[in-house]
């Protein structure tokens, strides 16, 4: 009498080990450490407005003479103007967050300044838009601050600069909520808003909607040694 085999089952057995590591997983409060930020900074500065409004069309009145719209990208740049003395309490406020923003992120600022490598206006038209790109040679900080800001406008967007993190990405749960899992963060500009990053964070502005163009002021700021800085003398050795 030839006897039955017993019946094959598709159910994966769990060893005790793996059991008794997964129940002290669900039980154990995990403690999360966050290190190596992104930080955004976001300032409202809405009396700067006048003035820079003022100096930027000045500037921009030039540029539509020279040049005309692109069909691809329609906006106009201006040159750069951060050494216009109309400019300067713009300039020394910007200049002083930047060194404010370095130092407290812990780099060591004690003796050193930072410089303007370029401050100018974008006028962005319908259709426009800024791809995804950083600020090299030298640049620490960017920033923008917005002058004029139509409804349906482009948003200012910060993208995810970890390599390795964009290599091996999964889906995300809802791409409306900020979560460590967010691959980039978009602001709605409005006027008189300043925003600071780290001259690493690619950013890009959305392609612009709206009818009436979006104008903001660009700048990037480098780290130089301060010809001011006295250090402090050394105490004398007996």
């Amino acid at each position: 009498m030839t006897k039955s085999l017993p019946k094959k089952t598709s159910k994966k057995p769990v060893s005790k080990t793996k059991k008794s590591v997964t129940d002290v997983a669900l039980n154990t409060q995990l403690q999360v450490a966050y290190h190596f930020p992104c930080p955004i900074y976001l300032i409202e500065r809405p009396d700067f407005l006048e003035a820079v409004s003022e100096v930027s069309e000045e500037y921009l009145e030039v540029r539509r003479k020279d040049v005309g719209l692109n069909e691809i990208y329609p906006v106009y740049m201006t040159d750069s103007f951060f050494g216009d003395p109309r400019m300067a309490e713009f300039t020394q406020f910007v200049g002083a967050t930047a060194w404010n923003i370095l130092n407290e992120q812990g780099y060591n600022m004690q003796g050193n300044a930072v410089q303007f490598m370029e401050m100018w206006t974008q006028e962005h038209y319908k259709h426009s838009a800024m791809d995804a790109h950083v600020h090299g040679y030298g640049s620490q900080i960017v920033g923008f601050y917005f002058l004029e800001t139509p409804e349906g406008g482009s948003n200012v967007v910060f993208h995810d600069p970890r390599a390795a993190k964009v290599q091996i990405d999964l889906p995300e749960q809802d791409v409306n909520m900020a979560t460590p899992a967010s691959k980039m963060i978009n602001f709605t500009p409005k006027p008189g808003m300043m925003i600071f990053a780290n001259s690493w964070l690619m950013h890009s502005f959305t392609r612009h909607a709206a009818e009436l163009p979006i104008k903001f002021v660009h700048f990037n700021l480098a780290v130089i040694p301060d010809p001011n800085f006295a250090p402090t003398p050394a105490a004398e050795v007996i």
